[in-house]
């Protein structure tokens, strides 16, 4: 009887009506630089795509350098795909990006590396954008209050722990031990994103969320970079509108069965007012002063900062109310 070696990494990636991008992210995968020995494979879960997704993947297998694996799944939405692609891996450790999204060379092997050589179950890294057109005024990339929306993130050039920091990586940029999905399970597929819906981008925290409660821990590494393609539809007005208020929705959703926040504030102990916590009206109070005071000094990135913060605050307001109501 023939024993067969679980392979060290899977490279999950979900994708959906993306076979153009996610032909370049295949080509930065073949690019990769991994040690000798490591044993991986790359498995795409094509989630109902129309386009050419599969006929992509199987020219791309065709002499990939490493087993290229297609997977079908109908069940719409990121986290369905994701989980379903954790269920057809038996790899020790699950690597996961985007379909629009370049690794750099070494970014399976810092990955693997950190998790393998120490006591973390996850590790993230570095997002950063590859402009379809150049960012508007009105986005102020000096901070990163708005990062999030475009999916990028940068932490800096110095390791650390996520927890201690009360951080957490993006879903484009993640990898964990297989042990953590043994642990605590899959990602959450009413707050995952998916086509139809008011924009959900929970998924991650809420996974983490169950991780730590459990003990498990994770690494920020600057080594572990990838490059985001951020499309001009993303840079517009409305799309930022329409993700804060949709972050805002999710997020309520998300508190309401997990109502200790990263930061350590138990809500359950906090007082509300329309089931929505009291301290959430300064803070909107405060957004909407600031909001009207750089509105009248022309200062477009600040004002325009503020008025995503109220947007927020407006679609927690409203999940809650009206979850109140049934």
């Amino acid at each position: 009887m023939t024993t067969v070696t679980p392979l060290d990494a899977t490279l999950l990636i979900a994708t959906y009506n993306r076979a153009a991008l996610l032909g370049e992210t295949l080509d930065s995968i073949r690019a990769l630089r991994v040690r000798a020995g490591r044993r991986w494979e790359v498995l795409v879960v094509d989630n109902n795509s129309t386009d050419g997704t599969r006929a992509i993947v199987e020219r791309q297998a065709i002499d990939f350098p490493v087993p290229l694996r297609y997977l079908f799944e109908p069940r719409q939405g990121r986290s369905s795909a994701l989980n379903a692609g954790i269920a057809a891996s038996s790899a020790a450790i699950i690597a996961m990006t985007d379909d629009d999204v370049r690794v750099e060379p070494g970014w399976l092997d810092a990955a693997c590396d950190a998790i393998e050589d120490s006591a973390v179950a996850y590790a993230g890294g570095p997002v950063t954008p590859i402009w379809e057109s150049p960012p508007p005024p009105w986005l102020d990339l000096t901070r990163g209050d708005l990062w999030g929306t475009i999916a990028i993130q940068d932490h800096g050039h110095q390791p650390f722990v996520y927890e201690e920091a009360r951080k957490v990586p993006l879903g484009a940029n993640l990898a964990a031990r297989r042990t953590l999905f043994d642990r605590v399970g899959g990602f959450r597929t009413d707050l995952g994103r998916s086509a139809g819906r008011l924009v959900m981008g929970q998924e991650v925290p809420e996974l983490l969320m169950r991780a730590r409660a459990a003990g498990l821990r994770g690494l920020y590494l600057p080594a572990m970079r990838v490059h985001h393609h951020i499309p001009a539809r993303r840079l517009e007005r409305q799309y930022f509108r329409r993700w804060w208020f949709g972050k805002g929705v999710s997020r309520s959703a998300l508190e309401r069965t997990r109502p200790v926040t990263e930061l350590g504030v138990d809500l359950r102990a906090t007082p509300h007012v329309f089931s929505v916590p009291r301290y959430m009206y300064g803070t909107a109070l405060r957004d909407a002063l600031g909001w009207m005071r750089n509105a009248v000094l022309r200062r477009r990135a600040d004002a325009f900062r503020h008025e995503m913060m109220l947007a927020y605050f407006a679609g927690y307001f409203l999940s809650r109310t009206r979850a109140t109501e049934r």
